[in-house]
């Protein structure tokens, strides 16, 4: 616990030398490297998000491979999405869990885990942003994508258990770098995996820095000053001590390892997640008169080959990309955090991660577009501003909450910056887990990597550092190329694994046991 404190206090120490500079500092640090890394950022975009015309709608390569996997998943595993979703909840109430398994946290401390790295601002600001590109039709695909992912991820899940590091000192390591190197060994192609591992690894070390770290960090403080006045907040032009504050908090949490971060996200989780919907339902049934022709709008929109954005085709496109941006199914990061569960079963925490786009897409997603649909139909000055673009991000989603309580947007901004602080905790691990399989498993090298990632979530605040961030972008969204690439080839390891753990329960050697209380 000392040694803990005296972290905390030399990490604070170290911010306050570097971030209570002026603001000139700060752009000043941002001029300088948006300038260096712009040319390297828009070569890296252009290859990531290359896209090929089909019909006139640029369609991305990246959002196809997703799709495919997703669709080869569900099909190969006979649709392990519909079929495990009952036996997903059971394990989530600890009805076949005795507690003897290997690893760290619980199935429903692994979830929440990962849940807190995939809900986020995305999913308030990002439906406005998929309606104003694709039409309200994108929302229907947006939904089956979703559907469509569970399936990736119960492959990606169960294969990080399935081929997880445990380490001397009882902690484990897993994810597509190990699933990658170690299965492709056992396939004959040791160079390839390893290769692969090696590449993945990179790309989620860097763009923890971004997608999970600066990115929160800015849209974390901007929240806050719709908390705290807005432009007559005393916050206005301290992004650096609002950064220094929530990076110390930050920091605090993810010294402790993943049974910390497992910890607070099994509170924050559910927290923020019931705040949200609760205050979301309240809208809709408000709205509850404009929500028949809403649904009709969207099923209506979905088909119509005339509609907003390049038609069906555009959205679809819309709707699959989107929904590839908020769950991460095939991204292959929220695998990681499942790879630390307390199980003998592998495949126990794949079925367990279909309830992560359950609740990242098909509830979250689908309320917030309740909400703006049902706004759009209520006021067709609303509608038309969202469509033509006028209106979009959070700024629409704020106006759909505050037409009947402008006090909502206060509670929109505290469930932002819980949002933005979840998802850090969830991104920092991913991040270690990278810095660990490439410079070695050692206390020493985990503490620099904690410091590194506190120091930029403070920058975050600050500087916005848009090449870095597109950058970081664009490695999250390469790496499910190799990931999704050993999905397809290791998917048979997964389909013996799942036969054999429905041999047990059938058999009863698998049976139920009191239900444990999640950690």
């Amino acid at each position: 616990m000392k040694l803990k404190k005296h972290l905390l206090s030399a990490f604070t120490m170290l911010c306050m030398l570097v971030l209570s500079q002026s603001n000139a500092l700060a752009k000043g640090i941002d001029e300088a490297i948006n300038n260096a890394l712009t040319p390297v950022s828009n070569l890296l975009m252009s290859i990531v998000f290359f896209k090929i015309n089909v019909a006139g709608v640029g369609v991305p390569l990246v959002v196809v491979w997703l799709v495919l996997g997703s669709i080869f998943c569900t099909f190969y595993l006979n649709f392990i999405n519909i079929r495990g979703f009952a036996h997903a909840l059971r394990l989530i109430k600890g009805d076949f869990s005795d507690g003897h398994g290997k690893g760290e946290i619980s199935h429903f401390s692994a979830l929440c885990t990962a849940v807190s790295g995939t809900v986020g601002i995305g999913n308030i600001a990002g439906i406005p942003i998929a309606i104003a590109a694709g039409g309200p039709g994108a929302v229907f695909w947006m939904l089956l994508a979703g559907f469509l992912g569970m399936s990736l991820k119960f492959t990606e899940c169960t294969l990080a258990v399935m081929f997880r590091k445990e380490n001397a000192d009882g902690t484990v390591s897993g994810g597509p770098m190990y699933y990658l190197t170690q299965g492709f060994a056992k396939l004959g192609k040791p160079q390839l995996g390893k290769g692969l591992g090696l590449f993945y690894a990179f790309g989620i070390l860097i763009g923890c820095l971004g997608i999970g770290n600066m990115f929160q960090s800015n849209q974390a403080y901007s929240q806050f000053l719709v908390v705290t006045g807005g432009d007559a907040s005393f916050f206005v032009g301290k992004g650096w001590l609002f950064g220094l504050i929530f990076a110390a908090v930050v920091f605090g949490v993810i010294v402790g390892g993943i049974k910390s971060i497992a910890k607070v996200a099994s509170k924050l989780v559910p927290f923020m997640a019931l705040l949200y919907i609760f205050t979301a339902l309240v809208v809709i049934a408000l709205n509850a008169e404009f929500i028949p022709a809403a649904i009709a709008m969207i099923v209506k929109n979905a088909f119509n080959a005339e509609a907003l954005g390049g038609g069906m085709l555009g959205a679809i496109v819309v709707g699959f990309q989107r929904a590839v941006f908020s769950n991460e199914a095939g991204l292959g990061s929220a695998a990681i955090a499942h790879s630390a569960v307390q199980t003998k079963e592998p495949v126990t925490e794949g079925f367990v991660s279909i309830l992560e786009p359950t609740l990242d897409t098909l509830i979250v997603l689908a309320i917030t577009s309740l909400v703006i649909t049902t706004s759009m139909v209520a006021d067709p000055a609303f509608a038309s501003a969202l469509l033509g673009k006028q209106l979009t991000g959070m700024a629409a989603s704020s106006a759909a909450f505050t037409a009947h309580f402008p006090f909502v947007k206060y509670l929109l901004a505290v469930a932002g910056m819980l949002f933005a602080l979840s998802t850090a905790l969830a991104w920092s691990y991913y991040g270690l887990n990278g810095w660990t399989f490439i410079f070695g498993d050692n206390k020493k090298g985990k503490m620099i990597f904690n410091v590194i990632f506190c120091l930029c979530f403070a920058l975050g605040s600050s500087i916005k550092l848009g090449s870095l961030m597109d950058i970081s972008d664009a490695l999250v969204f390469l790496i499910c190329v190799p990931n999704v690439f050993g999905l397809f080839l290791l998917a048979p390891l997964v389909k013996a694994e799942l036969s054999i753990y429905w041999d047990k329960i059938q058999s009863g050697e698998i049976s139920p046991v009191a239900a444990e209380t999640p950690a």
